[in-house]
């Protein structure tokens, strides 16, 4: 017996849902530090919040007693990860895992958001 969907069930976008003690702080994080846009929020005080980026999109939902886990939550593959490092660094922000070029073929590193969610941050690396 298997348990498996039809061929005919197509998916569309995932996105992360990132639980944050501090919405404000959060939002201002993604919007001013990484260039995200608010799309989308819900609730007085706000207790959600859509984030989008080019094809990157983060769902915030706000959790007063959240605390972080100690394993990666998402992982956003981007363009000019010596940047985004750079702004994460500025930013006084956890650095979990240092950049640095995988055998795997990206060059990747781990950092804790303002609420210590943990981000897996990677770019392929340019084959010569």
């Amino acid at each position: 017996m298997t348990d498996s969907v039809s061929s005919g069930v197509r998916f569309g976008r995932i996105a992360a849902m990132l639980p944050v003690a501090d919405m404000a702080r959060a939002c201002e994080f993604y919007v001013s530090a990484l260039g995200f846009q608010k799309t989308f929020e819900n609730g007085t005080p706000v207790g959600f919040m859509i984030l989008k980026r080019d094809a990157a999109e983060l769902h915030l939902t706000l959790q007063p007693d959240h605390r972080a886990a100690s394993f990666n939550v998402a992982h956003m593959m981007v363009e000019d990860i010596d940047a985004v490092h750079a702004i994460v660094r500025a930013r006084g922000l956890r650095i979990v895992k240092g950049l640095r070029d995988k055998d795997y073929g990206l060059r990747a590193f781990v950092f804790e958001d303002p609420d210590g969610n943990r981000i897996d941050v990677g770019e392929p690396l340019q084959r010569a």
